[in-house]
């Protein structure tokens, strides 16, 4: 079971990171604290929206539309920081 636990410990800690970046970096952007009018900001970020919308967009479908608030990141990170640490290890370390 260690065999299959530390590859997906390892994508979900991946993910997470990710998702943290993207998250702080968007409130970044939001503040006016970074400026997408920089290549390197506006590379970044495309970057990272096209890593994680398509993991985004099938939440925003379930859920309901709370514009201009997008909820669909806080949930996704919900989901893995539980599969992460508490699902995972229950079910394959047992």
């Amino acid at each position: 079971m260690m065999a299959i636990y530390g590859p997906l410990r390892l994508i979900l800690d991946i993910a997470f990171f990710f998702m943290l970046a993207h998250i702080i970096m968007s409130w970044l952007i939001n503040f006016q604290v970074l400026n997408l009018r920089q290549p390197l900001v506006s590379q970044i970020w495309a970057g990272l929206n096209r890593l994680l919308e398509p993991i985004y967009e099938p939440v925003r479908r379930v859920m309901p539309d709370t514009r201009p608030l997008d909820l669909a990141p806080l949930v996704v990170f919900v989901i893995i920081i539980s599969l992460r640490d508490y699902i995972l290890p229950a079910v394959l370390l047992g």
